[in-house]
């Protein structure tokens, strides 16, 4: 067995800007979340290395198709091994295994191979030669470090939150979730022209994705617009306001980011960052259509949470 690689050194931005403690004293208990159980003990071991190369991401490729098996055959091996054993920091917690983020991975290279196969490795190499980073095909810190900040590029809410939290829209200019795409049948608000483009990627998922029309639930909505104060008292109840899971400047206040509802894992709720929960999610029908189109509708990821979507149509 091959030993776990050393943590990397790099960090990353949650949802938005991290206050310290000290800032945020008005709010009880602040403090980092206790670091979650690992996916493998929850899951079924790793499959054989035979298995895991064979696999398909069961994601499109933006052009072309790939023959899996030929490529860079060491760098694809290696990459097997990390899938579940390389440790880093990209989201500021510490990962063990980068199978979450295969599905968007496979997005941004252009190839539909499973994360293990040379095919992929020779993907990713190409992609390391164009941003400077050699031409290994190893998924690596460096390589992590770079494909995250493309993701996060595609986030203005990213942007904007550096320099301040975003205010956010009045709450009567907002439109009202219909219940039939609400998970739960809660009542939730959105921007209006949000959530008519999540309702035609809505229309189009059960469209194109067998899958997602088999189950009604499947990408409805289960949280959306969120108040400054509605967040202040779930970070106060959930004795976390600087962490991952609870940023004390969320996305949500925009009224142009929703969660939704791709699966959850058995046990568990359908946002809970319990690593088994995000693997999960991420080897769902419904998580790699996503990957594949909701850019189409203007929707960018927010790659640690996989229900996390944000819509980039409208100024922040």
């Amino acid at each position: 067995m091959a030993k776990p690689r050393r943590l990397s050194r790099f960090r990353g931005i949650a949802r938005g800007p991290v206050l310290s403690c000290a800032l945020a004293a008005a709010l009880p208990a602040c403090g980092p979340h206790p670091a979650p159980k690992p996916a493998s003990d929850f899951l079924s071991p790793a499959p054989a290395a035979s298995a895991e190369r064979q696999r398909p991401l069961g994601i499109g490729a933006p052009a072309g198709t790939d023959t899996c098996e030929a490529g860079l055959a060491e760098a694809a091996q290696r990459n097997l091994e990390g899938l579940r054993q390389l440790t880093f920091v990209l989201f500021g917690r510490v990962e063990t295994g980068w199978e979450y983020y295969a599905p968007l991975t496979a997005h941004e290279i252009g190839t539909q191979c499973g994360a293990a196969t040379p095919a992929f490795a020779s993907r990713l190499g190409a992609w390391q030669s164009s941003r400077g980073l050699g031409q290994s095909g190893l998924m690596d810190e460096a390589t992590f470090a770079a494909m995250k900040a493309e993701w996060e590029k595609r986030r203005p809410f990213v942007a904007a939150s550096m320099h301040a939290c975003p205010s956010p829209p009045p709450e009567s200019s907002l439109a009202v979730v219909p219940a039939d795409d609400s998970y739960g049948g809660k009542t939730m608000l959105l921007r209006p022209a949000a959530l008519a483009a999540y309702g035609r990627m809505l229309a189009a998922a059960r469209a194109e994705a067998p899958g997602v029309k088999s189950d009604p639930r499947l990408m409805t909505l289960f949280s959306a617009y969120r108040s400054p104060e509605a967040d202040a008292a779930r970070c106060a109840v959930d004795q976390n306001c600087q962490g991952v899971v609870r940023a004390t400047c969320s996305a949500h206040r925009t009224g142009l980011a929703v969660d939704l509802y791709l699966g959850a894992a058995p046990g568990r709720l359908p946002d809970s960052s319990d690593d088994a929960n995000r693997l999960y999610i991420s080897r769902g029908v419904a998580y790699r259509w996503m990957v594949v189109n909701a850019g189409r509708f203007g929707f960018a990821p927010y790659p640690f949470e996989p229900w996390h979507w944000e819509w980039t149509g409208e100024p922040i």
